[in-house]
C-alpha cells in the first residue's frame, strides 16, 4: 500500500499546470494524503498517483513530488484517461 503525505509545498511551476489542467488542490491534497500508489522516479522524486472520476469520467491524477526535502515540494501535477498505461495495479492483473 502507498503510504500518505502530509507536508508538502507546491511550486510556482506546479500551481501553473494544476491551473491550466484543471486539477485543483483539493484533488492534489487527496491523492498525497491517499494514494492508490506511490512509484519512485529517481532518488528523491516520486509520483504519487490515484484514480478519481470527473464529469462521469475515470482519470488518473499523478502528482511528481521531490521527496528529499522538507517539506516535500510539488513538482507537477496532470490528469489523464490512459489509466492502465501508468498503474502497476492493472500490469501486475490486481483490478
Amino acid at each position: 500500500m502507498a503510504g500518505p503525505l502530509h507536508r508538502y509545498a507546491i511550486t510556482l511551476h506546479a500551481a501553473m499546470q494544476m491551473k491550466r489542467r484543471g486539477v485543483d488542490e483539493s484533488t492534489v491534497r487527496n491523492v498525497l494524503t491517499s494514494p492508490e500508489d506511490r512509484i519512485p522516479v529517481r532518488p528523491g522524486r516520486e509520483i504519487f498517483q490515484s484514480r478519481m472520476e470527473t464529469a462521469g469520467k475515470e482519470y488518473l491524477i499523478r502528482v511528481f513530488v521531490d521527496v528529499d526535502r522538507t517539506p516535500a515540494e510539488v513538482v507537477t501535477v496532470y490528469r489523464t484517461s490512459k489509466i492502465s498505461k501508468y498503474t502497476r495495479c492493472f500490469h501486475e492483473g490486481k483490478l
